[in-house]
């Protein structure tokens, strides 16, 4: 029986010693599982390139910690831990990188302007929003459609983002073919002007108002103008070489016969004008070869208008020399040009011919418009002649008469007398002297191409051979003034320059010259203080001829006033031409007196768009945009006031309707509106 507790003792111990073993042995089965999930789980995690994760095992469970770079990481992680074990098992443990700010949107606009209408497409904040926008545009395009494709985003508005568009704004309204692509950084402008000067007018304004720090890029194009007569004129004396006008078929060819004056010693500032016309592909090999004949002879005039050449040499200049040269200039130009040379009589024989005094005919004009005619013309007909010319030009009241006869004067006197006072008028100021050996012209302008244009008139009038020596400085206009007078100031001032002087046409054309030319100046000076003022030029004819021509008539040259403007460097983005023929008389068409107070020029104060009643439409919507192309030319208009085919004054003949007087209670005929008014007296 002793023995019994014994036993007992050691079957405890048995016992107690096999669940050790049996709990060790579990805990090591345990262990053994979690290093083989926790294995499996790492080389999933390897298998999908995910290195950051770490896995820690716990009984059936995987802890899975790390910083994953963002959530879609994440999200692999626990996937590829899921394939391998119950996904329920799988603790989340993973912490994610912050993600950065989101970048903010850029803001953009595009605006497309042509025929059509407008149209917008682009991404601005929503703080601003789409409707002012659109209004703003709606009020460019006027009577077009305007096609709006806008979004918008809630984000902070750049900066700068108000005034690139409000630039981008005043770019569209000047240009009517564009497209302008708008960031708050930049504007960029591509574009199509109707004339090189227009082009130059409208990249100098943007300039001038694009705000500080904006980035602006500025592509308008223009179409080459038709160059009539193609004429080039080159200089070389003691004082230099230069060129009187330079015409080129490309900018390749204009390049080559710049190269070639300035190696001939040409130091000046030149350009060529390049357009259509030339009456030959090798242009500019002609007139390169010309230059050297000019250079080997030591200097003298060469000159082309269209294929015909001349070469006048300096006084003084050897014969042989002179027929060498010449001969050889002959040869060399291509067979579509003629030649004619000239070598003037020497120095001495020319004072010996001269005889006592000087002969020459003087003509100044000042600043204000006034004329002074001196000198010496051969005979009664052509003083009247001339003083009658410049009065026509001019002005009658601005021409003073102080010339003396001298029957002895050259063959051709009066002709130059004549084509000098032409070029005189396209200046601002200037004078003229008429010699026996040519003719001299000095001067200012505030149109940048005049010194070409007059010696195409000249070479025109006198031939290429003529002597001629011009100089013809350039100024810039002033800028339009910050601020200026009121609309209804700007428009008495009008008025007050037009009572004292009227533009005059000649009949049947749409040239603005002489006198006319002053007048435009002036206006025009007005005009650059008052940039806001929305001003009508409406042409006006008499009741004489068909209805048709006239109100042709009355458009080309409400046009030609307008491009007149352009040309000085006007804001013309609130100014409309508009012709009204004979529809709105405002004198008896039945008498001399009434038909010349009825053929007119009328400046006329719009009302602010905001102004007009609802559902009329503004005064300058039917109006016709100014082609500077199309009336520069001066070509003649389709009808005039005085045309043939005018009805018997004496009342109309049987069958016709007679036209209502202006005192005809008519439709027709309504009383005419407030404007500054300038009759044409040459119709």
């Amino acid at each position: 029986m002793t023995h019994k507790p014994l036993v007992r003792i050691i079957a405890a111990g048995t016992v107690l010693a096999a669940a050790l073993l049996s709990l060790g042995t579990a805990v090591l089965a345990v262990r053994a599982i979690e290093a083989r999930t926790a294995g499996e789980v790492r080389a999933a995690l390897v298998a999908d390139d995910i290195t950051w994760a770490t896995v820690t095992p716990d009984g059936t469970q995987i802890h899975l910690s790390g910083t994953a770079p963002n959530e879609a990481d994440r999200f692999r992680a626990l996937s590829a831990a899921g394939r391998v074990m119950d996904g329920t098992l799988v603790l989340d443990e993973i912490e994610v990188t912050p993600s950065l700010p989101l970048d903010a949107p850029q803001f953009t606009v595009e605006l497309l302007r042509n025929e059509s209408g407008i149209s917008v497409i682009g991404l601005i904040p929503r703080e601003i929003g789409r409707a002012p926008v659109v209004a703003e545009l709606e009020k460019i395009a006027k009577n077009l459609h305007v096609t709006e494709m806008l979004q918008t985003a809630d984000h902070e508005v750049p900066p700068d983002w108000q005034a690139a568009v409000e630039f981008g704004m005043e770019a569209l309204k000047r240009l009517e073919r564009s497209k302008i692509s708008i960031t708050a950084e930049s504007v960029a402008v591509t574009a199509v002007s109707d004339s090189a000067q227009e082009k130059a007018k409208v990249e100098r304004e943007l300039r001038r108002v694009a705000p500080e720090g904006l980035t602006v890029l500025l592509d308008i194009s223009a179409p080459r103008p038709v160059i009539v007569p193609f004429t080039l004129r080159f200089r070389m004396d003691a004082t230099g070489a230069r060129f009187d006008a330079c015409a080129a078929e490309s900018r390749t060819a204009a390049d080559r016969i710049l190269a070639a004056a300035r190696a001939a010693g040409m130091t000046a500032r030149a350009d060529c004008e390049v357009g259509l016309g030339a009456p030959a592909a090798d242009w500019a090999d002609a007139v390169v070869t010309g230059i050297a004949a000019v250079v080997e002879l030591g200097g003298g005039t060469l000159t082309f208008s269209d294929a015909d050449v001349s070469l006048v040499a300096l006084p003084d200049t050897d014969a042989r020399l002179f027929d060498t040269v010449a001969g050889a200039l002959e040869a060399n130009l291509p067979e579509v040009f003629a030649l004619k040379a000239v070598l003037p009589p020497s120095e001495s024989a020319q004072s010996q011919e001269d005889g006592a005094g000087p002969r020459e005919f003087i003509a100044t004009l000042s600043p204000e418009g006034l004329v002074q005619l001196r000198g010496r013309i051969p005979d009664t007909l052509s003083r009247t002649a001339a003083a009658s010319y410049a009065r026509d030009r001019f002005g009658r009241e601005q021409v003073k008469d102080g010339l003396r006869l001298d029957p002895d004067l050259p063959t051709g006197w009066p002709l130059r007398v004549l084509a000098g006072l032409e070029a005189l008028a396209q200046l601002r100021n200037g004078a003229l002297v008429v010699t026996p050996r040519g003719l001299n012209l000095r001067g200012l302008s505030e149109v940048e191409d005049t010194q070409a244009r007059v010696t195409r008139i000249l070479t025109d009038r006198l031939g290429e051979d003529a002597a001629l020596d011009i100089d013809i400085a350039y100024r810039a206009p002033p800028e339009p003034a910050e601020t200026g007078p009121t609309p209804e100031q700007c428009v008495a001032q009008i008025e007050a320059i037009v009572a004292e002087q009227k533009i005059i046409f000649a009949p049947g054309s749409t040239r603005i010259e002489g006198a006319a030319v002053r007048v435009i100046d002036r206006i025009a000076d007005v005009l650059r203080a008052c940039p806001d003022a929305r001003i009508e030029i409406g042409g006006h004819t008499d009741s004489q001829g068909r209805e048709e021509m006239n109100l042709t008539l009355s458009q080309q040259r409400a046009d030609a006033v307008l491009t007149a403007l352009i040309a000085r460097r006007v804001l013309t983005s609130n100014l409309t031409a508009k012709g009204y023929g004979e529809t709105q008389p405002i004198a008896d068409n039945d008498t001399e007196e009434g038909r010349e107070a009825n053929r007119r020029i009328a400046f006329r104060l719009l009302p602010p768009p905001d102004a007009a009643a609802p559902g009329q439409e503004d005064d300058a919507e039917d109006t016709t945009r100014a082609d500077p192309d199309a009336t520069a030319q001066g070509e003649p208009a389709a009808g005039d006031d005085n045309a043939a085919d005018t009805p018997p004054e004496d009342g109309p003949s049987q069958g016709e309707t007679p036209k209502a007087s202006p005192t005809d209670e008519s439709p027709e005929a309504p009383a005419p509106d407030t404007e500054t008014e300038t009759t044409d007296g040459q119709d």
